[in-house]
């Protein structure tokens, strides 16, 4: 049996429980419509920095931010658009955003809280286009589906790149292992293409690095550490897995994006949505311990 509960905190959140596992989602609309926690079995599965958390002029790190209207960061922020130029801080507006609620419901086999976000004529100074974003959040045993709907409500063609930051809290790193469907990434900070044989120098003071050559649609890690799998599922339409972690910290982040860095300017796996149309996608996030 399942249950949503809403507790006004600094920011009012949305539990969705499952009450025969103990089992929960935490969601805060109205600071980026982020999952802020996931617990499988009363055992945490995200990393969040509450010190940034409940700080509104910074964005969160941890939890799963989402990542709208582009993902990774613009050269010098900027992109053009019609010959005129614009521009757009890194990941986009979405995360820093207040989103609406729309429908929450938990039943028998599931709970379910969808959210909305549109458009603004603040958000059309950075981004010129009328759009209306809705997720649904739905959660089944210990499992989280995140289904995703692109609404574009401009009369001209609306391109864009979504995803998402989700991090994964982890103790030892060195106790973690990857099956990514991918031989290579690119390394953002030597800007070069390199092997990957299933497991990253986590003596490195940071970890930048971009599958974007995929023959899956499945990644797991197992944490031996924690006794954990974690597997991310994920829609074709996600052509790129960042990996992401800084020494010292007590997270990884294994990121599907849609496209990668500067889409916006290069074309490259660029999602465009025609007038009145809307385009849908979701992943999957589990987790199961051994």
């Amino acid at each position: 049996m399942y249950s949503l509960k809403i507790e006004q905190r600094q920011y009012q959140t949305y539990i969705l429980k499952d009450e025969s596992s103990n089992s929960l989602v935490e969601i805060v609309p109205e600071r980026g419509g982020i999952i802020t926690k996931w617990l499988v079995g009363d055992r945490d599965i995200m990393y969040l920095d509450t010190e940034r958390f409940t700080n509104p002029e910074l964005s969160v790190r941890g939890g799963n931010p989402v990542l709208f209207p582009i993902c990774g960061n613009l050269p010098d922020n900027s992109y053009t658009h019609n010959g005129k130029q614009y521009t757009l801080k890194q990941h986009g507006f979405a995360r820093d955003l207040p989103w609406d609620v729309d429908f929450q419901e938990a039943g028998n086999n599931s709970a379910v809280l969808t959210l909305v976000l549109k458009s603004s004529e603040a958000t059309k100074q950075v981004y010129p286009f009328d759009f209306e974003v809705r997720f649904t959040y739905e959660m089944v045993g210990n499992s989280l589906n995140i289904l995703q709907t692109y609404q574009n409500k401009s009369d001209v063609a609306m391109p864009c790149s979504f995803g998402f930051h989700p991090y994964f809290l982890v103790r030892d790193k060195s106790k973690l292992s990857f099956e990514i469907p991918s031989q290579e990434y690119f390394d953002h900070k030597t800007k070069e293409n390199k092997p990957f044989s299933g497991n990253f120098d986590f003596n490195q003071d940071e970890i930048d690095v971009a599958f974007t050559k995929l023959s899956g649609n499945t990644a797991t890690v197992t944490d031996r550490d924690r006794n954990l799998k974690f597997t991310l599922e994920y829609d074709r339409d996600f052509s790129t897995l960042v990996f992401w972690t800084v020494k010292g910290k007590e997270f990884y982040c294994i990121e599907p994006w849609s496209a990668a860095r500067n889409s916006l300017n290069t074309g490259k796996n660029l999602t465009v949505i025609e007038p009145g149309d809307n385009f849908s996608t979701s992943i999957k996030l589990t987790a199961n311990f051994f």
